[in-house]
């Protein structure tokens, strides 16, 4: 090549959409629904997203990550299932509507094509065909159509419930939906509120999705351990306290505890502001309502009422203690005590639990210890301001005395099954899944409420049952409450006038199943046996950490749900599941406070200042990008600037996608440079390469380089670390440029093995290269299958090795692999820098560390 010609740029504006469009002309990730098994079978799959209307970073990184892995299962021989959706329902699209005049659909579909058209200028090998939302009716007639199989089985109940109530959003909320005390869309705080409700019954799967967690040993075990929490299993008693006097036609309460060896250290009874008591209370004391109403007013999460002041209020009422004769204590109303927890009911015992000690302290109620730490006196043992909460021996508790907890607990729970005072139980902390909402834009839940019936199923030939589309928003509340027409109906039994159900699902219903649906997207039935066996489990999922309880746990639940009506023959929808991290940039703000775009942004003499004013700029941490705080970047804009491979490049090269990454201008800039290089690479080497040559003994260090390469990048991918896999590239980069004396052969080899193993990241330039380098070649790289390493070649026949003087590097050395430490020292030190470097002095010391490092003292 003249080098005074410089070689064309590659331009990725006009290569990406020619390479998309012959993926797509070829069907080259098009699979059946049904396989043939001629092929091992490979479903990946990224958690889809909601149509907000535009691609973010995160999206990037998340859906990189899925198609390197698809694009490499593709070509080492999988049949591989890589689809996309939309989970279209919720909230945002009905407060547009609200606020925009504009139908919710209209916002939702338009919002797809948008993000639609943007994830296809990523290149992603995805099956478009498969595509849906969760907002067609296609879809969630087919989810109510699962929700009937799943009422006929009796995993679906009805029933009066206390809820979490979003104010603002008219809705009721899961416990998982709030945070902080508020709800978890529209940040206000959230009220608990009586209301019918339907239930999916995610209990009776409770010891099951626990075991298994065991079993899915390619989940991060972070995720495993936040589920196994949420589950909660826990061992202890349930006791029956007597009441002084009946109250209202109660004699006793019902506790749950899970230490019962503490009962002697009992100090107060405390119950939920929904519990019968605290009902009994309010009815006979204006105080008790006004602090049962501050009761249900405050937030509903754990978090919040362990942050809250730990208040009560003491109802009058008394209980009997079941060990001690004549022994009574009062009952307070107290706010940190749950409802749908247990019993709604708690003993305290102070020494022995913080949130009851600090209470106690409050109130002025005694604290009586009962478990001594090794070494104290039992005589003079007390507890201050910190609970004792270790392990220790039983005293003050009369039969209990001396033992340890352990022992304690047996013996307690013993003694109260041989009173009828209680029984030894396992308690979980899961709940059933409140599904109903009280909202428009949702899957309607197919059901009937009829006089004379009562709440009766939708029949399935009258599936779906569809959202109306001329619903008025002007008005507070759920516009299917206030619809004309839509929710009268005759019943479908007796024929008489009745209504439909108008609450709609919880939208996290919506994406509990869909990666069963799209083994069989089109089908006129929720799912094709066939297909879901074939495909089931989904071998690679992948998304964000903060799913790890919500849709994780509700995907395990309906997987056992639908095993259990006969649509699927796995418990576990998800064999490996990846959680990637957050893509990370510096916020900035201007003088007047207010957040800036990071385009709105640059650096002048080492300083931030707004680019138009010039004013200077207060930068702010790195942290996950966010609308908030504008330290967003827009995907298109560098798609459009730079080229998606580029992106894809920059989101693989950073960390090891488990961990946080931070967005660097310079950083794509860098990745850009590299696709540029690799492209002059290859069209300064094409009129060297000839054709037919054979290698030469000149061009085996740089097939060593290649295979090892082939090796490295192979091992990378197949263990997520694609950053690793990523320098791999770059060098053999500088080994084909530097080896400017192998022969043609070895030279082509390298390139065309460079072409083939970017192609999983960058998939255009990967395909450009290649037809450079195989003009006229009837497959595309997207073809091919992955390239295999000579083992041969893998061998290290040499080492290089550096040699320093008083510690500094004098020279580079290479030597036989294997040599003995006098040959390693004899090349090191004939080196000519080396002997210049000694020169007149006397070398009292020869350090060689093996393959690494020769060091001479002197």
């Amino acid at each position: 090549m003249n080098d005074t010609i410089p070689p064309a740029r590659y331009d990725f504006a006009e290569a990406e959409p020619r390479w998309q469009a012959e993926w797509e002309r070829r069907a080259c990730f098009a699979v059946p629904d049904v396989p043939d098994g001629s092929k091992p079978k490979s479903y990946v799959l990224e958690m889809f997203p909601y149509p907000s209307g535009k691609i973010h970073m995160g999206h990037v990184r998340n859906y990189t990550l899925g198609d390197v892995i698809a694009r490499h299962k593709r070509a080492t021989g999988h049949l591989v299932m890589h689809p996309m959706g939309w989970d279209a329902f919720g909230l945002p699209a009905e407060n547009a509507a609200r606020e925009r005049g504009v139908h919710p659909g209209k916002w939702t579909y338009d919002n797809i094509a948008a993000m639609r058209a943007e994830l296809k200028r990523m290149g992603l090998s995805i099956e478009w065909a498969r595509e849906f939302a969760t907002c067609d009716p296609e879809y969630y007639g087919q989810q109510q159509s699962l929700f009937l199989d799943f009422w006929a089985a009796g995993l679906v109940e009805r029933k009066e419930s206390w809820v979490n109530w979003d104010p603002v959003d008219g809705t009721v909320l899961a416990n998982e939906q709030v945070i902080d005390g508020r709800g978890w869309r529209s940040g206000a705080p959230v009220e608990k509120k009586s209301l019918s409700q339907w239930f999916l019954s995610i209990t009776k799967f409770a010891p099951e999705l626990l075991e298994a967690l065991n079993g899915l040993d390619r989940w991060p075990e972070r995720v495993r351990t936040m589920q196994a929490n949420w589950i909660g299993r826990s061992e202890g008693a349930r006791v029956r306290f007597p009441l002084v006097e009946a109250v209202d036609g109660l004699d006793e309460v019902e506790v749950f505890t899970t230490r019962p060896d503490t009962l002697f250290g009992m100090s107060f009874l405390a119950v939920a502001a929904e519990h019968p008591l605290a009902a009994a209370a309010a009815a006979r004391s204006e105080d008790a309502a006004t602090f049962v109403a501050e009761c249900r007013a405050m937030g509903t999460s754990e978090a919040n009422i362990e942050q809250a002041e730990k208040r009560g209020f003491d109802t009058g009422f008394r209980v009997a203690h079941p060990f001690i004769e004549g022994a009574s204590f009062p009952v307070w109303i107290a706010n940190f005590v749950l409802m749908e927890y247990g019993t709604g009911s708690l003993f305290g015992c102070p020494a022995h639990d913080q949130r009851d000690l600090d209470f106690a302290r409050k109130y002025g109620l005694p604290v009586p210890p009962v478990v001594l730490p090794a070494g104290a006196d039992p005589a003079n043992f007390a507890v201050g301001d910190t609970a004792f909460t270790e392990d220790g021996t039983l005293f003050n508790s009369r039969f209990l005395d001396g033992l340890d907890v352990a022992s304690g607990k047996r013996a307690a729970i013993e003694a109260l099954e041989g009173k009828g005072a209680g029984t030894g139980v396992v308690n979980w902390r899961l709940r059933d899944w409140g599904v109903s909402r009280q909202r428009y834009w949702g899957c309607p839940i197919p059901a009937i409420h009829c006089e004379a019936c009562g709440v009766v199923p939708v029949p399935k030939e009258q599936l779906p049952v569809k959202l109306p589309d001329d619903v008025d928003f002007s008005r507070p509340g759920n516009p299917l409450d206030h619809h004309p027409t839509w929710k009268h109906v005759d019943c479908p039994r007796c024929g008489a006038a009745a209504r439909r159900e108008t609450d709609t699902f919880d939208t996290f219903v919506d994406s509990s199943w869909y990666y069963a649906r799209f083994c069989s997207p089109r089908a006129d039935v929720p799912v094709v046996k066939a297909a879901v066996d074939a495909w089931l489990p989904v071998d690679q999922y992948i998304g964000g950490i903060e799913h790890a309880i919500l849709h994780l746990l509700y995907s395990r639940f309906f997987a056992r749900a639908m095993r259990e009506t006969g649509h699927l023959s796995v418990s576990e929808p998800f064999a490996g599941l990846f959680t990637q991290g957050m893509v990370q940039h510096a916020s900035y703000k201007g003088a007047d406070g207010r957040w800036l775009y990071p385009e709105e942004v640059e650096f002048r003499d080492g300083g931030a200042v707004h680019r138009t004013t010039g004013e200077a700029v207060t930068t702010g941490r790195v942290e996950a990008m966010s609308k908030s705080k504008r330290n967003t970047i827009d995907p298109g804009a560098i798609i459009g600037r730079y080229g998606a491979d580029t992106a894809r490049w920059f989101i693989l090269s950073d960390n090891p996608p488990e961990r946080d990454m931070e967005w660097s201008e310079n950083g794509v800039a860098g990745a850009h440079r590299f696709v540029q290089r690799l492209w002059r690479l290859v069209q300064g080497a094409l009129p060297t390469l000839g054709e037919g040559a054979g290698f030469t003994e000149a061009g085996r260090p740089l097939r060593q380089a290649t295979h090892r390469t082939i090796a490295a990048v192979t091992e990378a991918l197949g263990s997520f670390a694609f950053n690793v896999a990523v320098a791999r590239l770059h060098e053999l980069a500088n080994a084909v440029e530097e080896a400017r004396d192998a022969d043609p052969a070895a030279r082509r080899e390298a390139l065309e093995m460079l072409a083939r193993l970017i192609a999983p990241a960058m998939p255009h330039l990967a395909e450009e290269l290649w037809s450079l380098l195989r003009p006229g070649s009837d497959r595309l790289v997207a073809e091919l299958d992955w390239p295999e390493a000579d083992p041969a070649l893998l061998v290290v026949d040499s080492v290089t090795i550096a040699v320093q003087v008083l510690g500094k590097l004098r020279a580079t050395i290479s030597v036989p692999a294997g040599a003995d430490e006098a040959t390693v020292l004899a090349i090191a030190e004939a080196e000519e820098n080396v002997q210049r470097a000694l020169a007149g002095k006397t070398v009292r010391k020869r350090i060689h560390v093996p393959g690494r490092v020769v060091n001479f003292v002197v």
